[in-house]
């Protein structure tokens, strides 16, 4: 399960390290997609198969199409270097709009790609409405 928020800095080659807490879990083939919010969704590569087959048996609702659309054209296939880097495709960094610094968030099954900003006006947003 993946918990907690890392903020990370990205290296001149565009690469960050995943924090150690995460990369057990998340083994060292990973897949990152287009998420809500203009975040990146990180799953392990299990948890990606896994929703890859619940899509599949969603059928043909038109509300489930646009969903595998937006998720599955955005998605690519990650490996994590041996000291626990990654390097995300510039068009998700464009999307994310990831700059010099990052916020990774745990959300149980998955690990959230934040644009450092973007995430602290999201997060008071749910701090007000839950806190």
């Amino acid at each position: 399960m993946f918990i907690g928020e890392h903020t990370h800095t990205v290296d001149e080659k565009n690469r960050f390290s995943l924090p150690a807490k995460f990369r057990k879990d998340l083994g060292k083939k990973v897949v990152v997609t287009r998420g809500k919010d203009r975040c990146l969704v990180l799953y392990p590569h299990k948890t990606w198969l896994e929703i890859s087959s619940e899509v599949k048996q969603k059928g043909h609702v038109e509300s489930d199409q646009k969903y595998a659309r937006f998720t599955f054209s955005g998605a690519s296939e990650i490996e994590i270097d041996s000291i626990g880097r990654i390097l995300i495709p510039e068009f998700l960094r464009d999307f994310a709009e990831l700059k010099n610094t990052i916020v990774l968030t745990g959300v149980h099954d998955k690990v959230e790609i934040w644009n450092d900003k973007k995430w602290a006006t999201y997060r008071r947003k749910l701090e007000s409405e839950f806190a």
